[in-house]
């Protein structure tokens, strides 16, 4: 479980740095007036800009559910291989959900990603349901 866990947190910081550098780039260039990040608040962003910045504000929302889950697998001692592909293919969509939105960003393959993790979640969460001794 550590492992999808941790290949998150990775997902996290790349993601999270490919924002920096975005932002960096932006304001470097004059797209966006330094300013701007004081409230995070224009209409004069560029599109990608913001599709980078919303990814990785994404990247604490769903997967908190999934490091919520992960610490009880662990911490109830029910981690097994259903746990662990779940744990994976949770991980391997949101890099697919990640790598949509701040590229191409089509929104029908964007939403796949985003539902197929999300099943990921609520499987996770029903196994540690099943799993959990009664206390």
């Amino acid at each position: 479980m550590i492992y999808p866990m941790f290949a998150m947190v990775l997902l996290t910081f790349v993601v999270g740095g490919i924002t920096f550098i975005a932002r960096i780039n932006s304001v470097k260039s004059g797209a966006v007036k330094a300013r701007y990040y004081k409230v995070m608040q224009s209409t004069d962003v560029p599109e990608a800009l913001i599709q980078k910045s919303n990814n990785f504000n994404n990247l604490f929302q769903i997967p908190t559910l999934f490091y919520a889950a992960g610490c009880l697998i662990i911490s109830l001692g029910i981690v097994n291989q259903s746990a662990i592909v779940l744990s994976w293919l949770f991980v391997i969509s949101r890099i697919v959900h990640s790598y949509i939105h701040i590229t191409y960003n089509h929104i029908l393959h964007r939403i796949y990603a985003f539902m197929a993790g999300n099943l990921c979640i609520l499987l996770l969460w029903i196994y540690i349901l099943i799993n959990t001794p009664t206390l």
